[in-house]
């Protein structure tokens, strides 16, 4: 039996605990604004996870977290793509390319990954399917939720925050005329580098944010930071109007919620 509902009604990180209080082992599908995500569980335990747009494989994630170059990406996608994880990971322990901790640290790195992106979508639909395991061919994590649950919650509430500030991702960038701006002697992160290079009132923030690989809380904090600056303002590309700001959550009653989640959980419970 599975249990459908709607991220209106229950956040991922209401979803993360009830599945970790149940300890239970199935598929969590999560269908947001033409994204999706696949989440396994086993025992209440996070197991894999793949974003669906995507390169999920062993390869990918190896490359994506520096243990592997660009290059040797591309050789193993030409010669071992016939492979299943499983088997492309123990031929790189085996010639020892890489070993074993190498590749578990990498995929717990991408799995919990993909997961955090998850805590800020605020509308789309989830589906926890018990009778789905994680599949055989690919390799298995045991990560802890609580930790996850803990920052989900606290990203949830630094999102509700930010997005007051910025209510819109359909808004665009230009650099201020502030005299004395000047934002080569400015220290700037990464993250903030990549979305300077973006700057221009044509690219709203939902495109520079795809572009740079951010999601929604992570654009939003690093745009925060350049507007509280002062090198960059917020404008309408095309004469667009600024959306009002709301709140993610529609149910603000405590004791709704309550009986939401313990409802929730008995549902869980009887899968």
């Amino acid at each position: 039996m599975a249990l459908k509902g709607n991220l209106r009604d229950f956040s991922i990180t209401q979803l993360l605990n009830l599945i970790n209080l149940a300890r239970k082992t199935g598929l969590l599908v999560i269908e947001g604004s033409g994204e999706a995500a696949r989440i396994h569980f086993r025992d209440g335990k996070l197991a894999y996870a793949q974003y669906a747009v995507e390169d999920n494989g062993l390869a990918a994630i190896l490359q994506r977290n520096g243990k592997i170059s660009a290059s040797q990406y591309q050789i193993l996608k030409e010669r071992a793509g016939h492979m299943t994880d499983k088997e492309l990971g123990l031929m790189l322990v085996n010639a020892g390319y890489l070993s074993q901790n190498d590749i578990i640290e990498s995929l717990q790195h991408y799995f919990i990954q993909v997961t955090r992106r998850l805590f800020t979508w605020a509308d789309g639909f989830f589906n926890f399917d018990g009778e789905n395991p994680p599949p055989d061919n690919r390799i298995l994590v045991r990560v802890d939720l609580e930790n996850l649950i803990i920052e989900g919650a606290r990203q949830v509430k630094e999102f509700e925050q930010l997005q007051e500030e910025i209510p819109s991702l359909d808004m665009a960038l230009k650099f201020t005329d502030r005299p004395g701006a000047n934002i080569r002697s400015v220290n700037l992160s990464q993250d903030e580098w990549r979305i300077v290079s973006y700057v221009n009132p044509k690219n709203t923030l939902r495109q520079i944010a795809q572009a740079a690989r951010l999601n929604d809380l992570e654009i939003r904090r690093v745009v925060y930071g350049l507007l509280q600056a002062g090198l960059v303002e917020l404008v309408r590309p095309g004469g667009a109007p600024l959306p009002p700001s709301g709140r993610m959550f529609p149910t603000s009653d405590r004791g709704e919620q309550r009986s939401l989640v313990n409802k929730l959980i008995s549902r869980i419970r009887s899968l």
